[in-house]
């Protein structure tokens, strides 16, 4: 770190870019250093200074002298990107940065040693002082993944206005952090592939594969009922027909997507998939297919079938802007030595196009050996009985870790993760040289460009939606994004850093999709309740959703109002101001919605941030914040969120055991860690249970059991003193199986130690929870 915060810091960024630089006398007093800043996925180095950077009134976005052709185009994203991270809008300037600006620069001659060939790529160098932030890199690729760093930073901020100073160096670890989506089965809207892009530049995924042909499966039906998509449309009357129906991209289409990845630090790898998934390229020609076309794969005995894919590429190759163009060749089972000849010519072709050939490891099955086969063909790593890991590098390929056993999603399907990839496991376990069945690679290793999960929609009977799939891939994005550009760099548990992507979203200028992982913090009642306002988008207040906000507009007088949906015991209103914050307000309770009692109120603030108001428990259906004297009149209020809680939950984070755990990441602990997308799962036996440790005899009323679809049919909830002696305080008796949470509410009984007993299941697995909440209060007795 400090050869090159010598040769920059001092060199470039006082004399290249003339930033102003304190003098001695300005120097802060010596301090502990500033620790890293959170962002996902985590900074490489970190040196960190003493005190912060803050946004001034004036800030400014500064290009570097002769950059703004280069440049200009990520400034303007930037400020509005700012814009709705923080709610302040900076101009863009090509002028002399002066205090407060930030200032972009491109130097090609920015090295490190460390980072190497990833970081003369992608890596750039993020200064900060109390002046400025500077962020350099030798492309403007690496500047763009400095600009990321720094929005994340600002929207955890409270105030989310200052970033402390300090000194960052950043690199990916590997070439290539993908993703890959199936549109050939299942059509994706233009806007939904928009939004990815932006959402894949928020954790610095740099590739997007876009598996643009394919089929679902036979399953006992005849060919000509299964569903087959090819999803581009060219004007061109030789191919007229080819493009789906149900959904296919225009040359506008395509060039949106190219803009959109070029401004979002990402690439599209396209992917024309043949000779097997082919039925739409045989529904277009039957003649092509094999058993006279009724087949998903092509015949290959007839030249006209390769010269006719051939064809196909040459349409839409001149569309594509990246250097390498994917042209499938997985799963073909018939027919070698011409799979063979077929994969040679179609290489070739694509090289002779101009482009890099990729393709999916088959040629274990496909070959005895791989002699004769091209290998200048970048691989898909998907299987290991396909072609494997250690098969690609003992046959000299590079490759891509797309293993289906850990990377794929398969929405809704009873295999290849139908739920959503496994991402504690992503989290602790892997990186991408890791590969199942004692497949791994040395980390690093030359031949492994890198890795991409993959979105297969291989169900295309069943009924779900993009955003459904949106869903399932969201919550382990974050985690892939860290495995593949600092792998264990993020230091903190699997929980903590969910809790920082959460908190993130997935980022700034989408119209299609929205963060699914807002989930509400433990004794959170309020989140996606209905809210109303004096005026303004009440929702954005509640949504989970960091970067909506409520704004009331000009005046003194404002009001926000969310109804919990049912009476709660209520203690805490969390407010996040934003720039135009409340000088005097007050929280109000209602069971009503006519009748109100003011529980909270603060006087003389100053500043935006986060304001927690506390109060004495008191049952609640409807919250109310009631704003009488705005910082400025002009400005009104504006809030990034409020959240509303019931009393405390005494079991959140105390330990929990139970009697067995299905499998050790599904242990007892996840019940009680506020976390609600992990679970306790006991063994397949009646009789099971889960307990909790209150660290102290405490007075218990309430008890909230949010189970899975391993749920409990009998059950008695007990109290001890001892954990020895136990006494029962409610029964459940003839339950349903499936989800449900259940609330059950007693008589008020001192103790240490609660516990589900198990008596009877209500499925042929064991118990379930997602939750196990206790609490000292119910509404009936407030």
């Amino acid at each position: 770190m400090a050869r090159l915060l010598r040769g920059l810091a001092v060199g470039l960024l006082a004399s290249v870019l003339a930033v102003p630089s304190a003098t001695a006398e300005q120097a802060p007093a010596k301090a502990d250093p500033n620790p890293k800043p959170t962002v996902v996925p985590a900074l490489q180095q970190w040196e960190g200074g003493a005190g912060q950077f803050e946004l001034r009134k004036h800030s400014r976005i500064v290009l570097a002298k002769g950059q703004v052709n280069q440049l200009d185009d990520q400034g303007a994203e930037l400020s509005s990107d700012i814009a709705q991270v923080t709610g302040r809008k900076l101009d863009v300037s090509p002028r002399v940065p002066q205090e407060g600006d930030i200032v972009l620069s491109v130097d090609p001659s920015l090295t490190d040693e460390t980072g190497g060939a990833r970081f003369a790529e992608e890596g750039y160098v993020f200064t900060v002082t109390d002046r400025n932030v500077t962020i350099s890199a030798p492309t403007a690729q690496g500047v763009y993944y400095g600009t990321r760093s720094l929005l994340q930073i600002l929207l955890l901020d409270d105030g989310r206005d200052s970033v402390p100073v300090g000194t960052a160096v950043d690199w990916p670890n590997y070439e290539v952090r993908g993703f890959m989506l199936d549109v050939g089965r299942r059509f994706f809207t233009p806007e939904y592939i928009r939004d990815y892009l932006k959402v894949m530049g928020w954790f610095k995924l740099n590739e997007l594969q876009l598996h643009l042909n394919d089929n679902g499966f036979r399953e006992g039906r005849p060919w000509s009922e299964v569903q087959a998509g090819f999803r581009l449309k060219t004007d061109n009357p030789e191919l007229a027909g080819l493009a789906s129906q149900d959904g296919a991209y225009d040359r506008a289409d395509w060039d949106s997507f190219e803009d959109t990845a070029a401004a979002n630090g990402v690439t599209i790898i396209p992917e024309i998939d043949a000779p097997a998934h082919s039925l739409a390229f045989i529904r277009f020609r039957p003649s092509l297919g094999l058993n006279n076309g009724d087949s998903d794969h092509l015949d290959l005995s007839k030249p006209e079938t390769t010269e006719f894919m051939k064809s196909v590429f040459d349409e839409f190759v001149p569309w594509f802007r990246s250097s390498d163009v994917h042209f499938g060749a997985d799963e073909y089972r018939v027919d070698k030595p011409r799979y063979k000849d077929y994969f040679n010519e179609m290489a070739a072709h694509i090289r002779g196009l101009g482009k890099q050939p990729r393709a999916w490891g088959s040629l274990s099955v496909m070959a005895a050996n791989t002699e004769g086969y091209d290998r200048d063909v970048v691989m898909n790593s998907w299987n290991n009985g396909w072609h494997g890991p250690q098969a690609l590098k003992r046959d000299g390929y590079s490759f891509i870790n797309t293993n289906d056993a850990l990377l794929y999603i398969v929405p809704f399907a009873p295999y290849y993760h139908g739920r959503g990839l496994d991402g504690k496991y992503l989290y602790e376990q892997w990186e991408p040289h890791v590969f199942p069945g004692g497949q791994s690679v040395t980390p690093g290793d030359p031949q492994l460009l890198g890795a991409m999960s993959a979105v297969w929609n291989d169900l295309t009977l069943k009924d779900y939606s993009e955003l459904d799939v949106h869903g399932l891939v969201e919550p382990t994005f974050g985690v892939l994004a860290q495995k593949m550009w600092s792998g264990g760099k993020a230091g903190v548990s699997y929980g903590s850093f969910l809790d920082t992507v959460r908190k993130l979203g997935v980022g700034t200028g989408l119209t299609k999709v929205s963060t699914t992982l807002a989930a509400p913090a433990s004794g959170e009642v309020s989140l996606r309740g209905e809210a109303t306002a004096s005026a303004g988008d009440a929702a954005a207040a509640f949504d989970g959703v960091r970067t909506t906000q409520w704004a009331s507009g000009p005046g003194d007088e404002a009001w926000l109002r969310v109804d919990l949906g049912k009476p709660v015991v209520v203690s805490k209103v969390d407010l996040d101001w934003a720039a135009a914050h409340g000088r005097d307000y007050e929280v109000q309770v209602s069971k009503d919605g006519a009748n109100w009692t003011t529980v909270a109120s603060r006087t003389g603030r100053e500043a935006a941030g986060a304001d927690t108001l506390t109060f004495e428990p008191v049952t609640a259906r409807q919250v109310r914040l009631v704003g009488t004297h705005a910082a400025k009149k002009q400005d009104g209020y504006a809030l990034w969120s409020m959240r509303v809680f019931e009393v405390p939950d005494l079991a959140l984070h105390r330990p929990t055991t139970a009697s067995s755990s299905e499998v050790a990441s599904l242990g007892p602990e996840n019940a009680t860690d506020g976390d609600s997308r992990t679970r306790w799962a006991s063994g397949y036996r009646d009789g099971e249970w889960i307990q909790v440790d209150l660290g102290s005899p405490q007075t218990v009323q309430r008890v909230l059991l949010d189970w899975e679809g391993a749920s409990a049919r009998d059950y008695d909830i007990q109290v001890s003193d001892d954990a020895a002696n136990w006494r029962t305080v409610a029964s459940v008796r003839d339950k349903p199986a499936g989800a449900r949470v259940d609330e059950l509410t007693f008589a008020p009984v001192t103790a240490r130690y609660v516990r589900m007993q198990g008596v009877k299941r209500a499925t042929g697995w064991g118990y379930s929870l997602w939750r196990l909440e206790v609490r000292s209060m119910s509404p009936d007795s407030a």
